[in-house]
């Protein structure tokens, strides 16, 4: 599309330099979710959007509430607190576009791994590095440069555009899912997870388990009078392998791009409490990959089942099978329609300000907020600066080019709809 003399007008008004800035004040926050930080950054937010001049809704969740809906998305990490956070323009009878982001972020990890403090952000040329640059306070930077740039521009709106700012995506998704029952809602969303340029049009499921095996215990030097945990649960493991393989043996073809779509991981495992005695009880913790359009129950069953049948083919594990549950989070999957046309919307707004192809769609591996909109009947993708390979690790970083690139698409498309 050509760019028009008010859309050009709001491009002009994207401060570059002010981006910079708000990018290393936010990753100074160390809003790790449940932490208290993680409220902190929700205020200083809500700053933000009031010098916006925007209709802001702060409020604390009633997590008890929350937590007892039948469709709560699970959590993972312990809190007392949970803020949400909404600033939007001006009513009217147009549509309303969201922009979502969310404020948390995983902990640090290993600090000897990190080129210093994790929460001191650095800055080398285009780059900062930096715990949550990418994912998401870029993303977060981009949403407000962007309704910055649009207020500087005094445009004014035909609809509504609403910024949701949210905790707890990285363990379930409480945040939006309080946010959405609280009313908020829109024609149109668009969340800027670090997509590296692409649309990010569906998203797979996630769903943390855990299995509990037993062995017998017994003193370390008559080990073979017991039964070790961490001996039985070799044979689960295997099996688990086995049942990824068979899980991606056919995947959607949005998901082309990912060597494994929909991953099985076991990301903890923990056996004993003493060094010279057997384990009696070994602990293992996971994610299991929900496919497209698939029902996170059947994904359930399928580790259920393929748990029970390692057991049944195990002498020890047969008289004393391992348990699953499923706590944490529980992420289905989640897509927006074929066709739909916010993906045009987004794709021609990046195509237009980089002078490039339009973007490929793609299907991401991971969970996200993307599903709960998208159940809410509220059409989503994901487009954002940053690329996720570099998130949750101690090389997390983002070019401050991609959030400049961000700011101006989203400038774009938020006229395009609302304006």
């Amino acid at each position: 599309m050509t760019i028009n003399d008010v859309e050009a007008a709001a491009l002009a008004a994207v401060d570059e330099a002010a981006i910079g800035r708000l990018l290393v004040d936010l990753l100074e926050v160390p809003s790790v979710t449940g932490s208290a930080a993680e409220s902190e950054l929700q205020h200083v937010l809500a700053g933000h959007l009031e010098r916006l001049d925007l209709d802001v809704d702060l409020w604390p969740m009633d997590l008890d509430e929350v937590r007892a809906h039948e469709d709560f998305p699970g959590g993972e990490a312990p809190r007392t607190e949970a803020w949400g956070l909404v600033g939007g323009t001006r009513r009217n009878d147009g549509p309303t576009l969201i922009l979502q982001g969310h404020v948390d972020v995983v902990p640090p990890g290993d600090l000897a791994q990190w080129k210093g403090d994790p929460f001191s952000p650095r800055v080398d040329g285009d780059v900062v590095h930096g715990r949550g640059a990418c994912d998401m306070k870029a993303g977060v930077v981009a949403i407000l440069a962007a309704l910055a740039a649009i207020r500087a521009a005094e445009v004014t709106l035909r609809g509504q555009v609403s910024a949701h700012f949210v905790v707890s995506e990285e363990d379930g998704g409480l945040g939006a899912f309080g946010t959405l029952r609280r009313g908020h809602t829109g024609d149109a969303c668009i969340i800027t997870e670090p997509t590296s340029g692409a649309l990010m049009v569906a998203n797979a499921g996630a769903l943390t388990f855990r299995i509990e095996v037993p062995g017998k215990a017994t003193h370390g030097s008559t080990r073979y009078a017991g039964v070790s945990a961490i001996d039985a649960y070799l044979p689960i493991h295997a099996a688990l392998a086995r049942l990824e393989t068979r899980r991606n043996a056919d995947a959607d073809a949005l998901m082309a791009s990912w060597a494994v779509p929909y991953p099985l991981s076991v990301g903890t495992v923990s056996a004993g409490d003493w060094a010279s005695s057997v384990p009696d009880l070994l602990v293992a913790e996971g994610r299991l990959g929900v496919a497209l359009g698939e029902d996170p129950a059947a994904a359930r069953a399928d580790l259920d089942a393929c748990v029970a049948e390692a057991c049944a083919a195990d002498p020890w594990l047969r008289a004393h099978p391992a348990v699953v549950s499923w706590p944490g989070g529980q992420f289905a999957s989640g897509r927006l329609a074929a066709g739909h046309p916010l993906a045009d919307l987004v794709g021609g707004a990046h195509a237009d300000v980089t002078r490039t192809a339009r973007p490929a769609e793609q299907g991401a591996p991971y969970g996200s907020d993307l599903r709960l909109y998208a159940g809410a009947g509220i059409p989503t993708l994901q487009y954002g600066p940053g690329d996720v390979r570099l998130a949750h690790g101690p090389q997390e970083q983002v070019p401050l080019s991609e959030v400049v690139t961000v700011t101006r698409a989203l400038v774009l498309a938020t006229l395009r709809s609302v304006g």
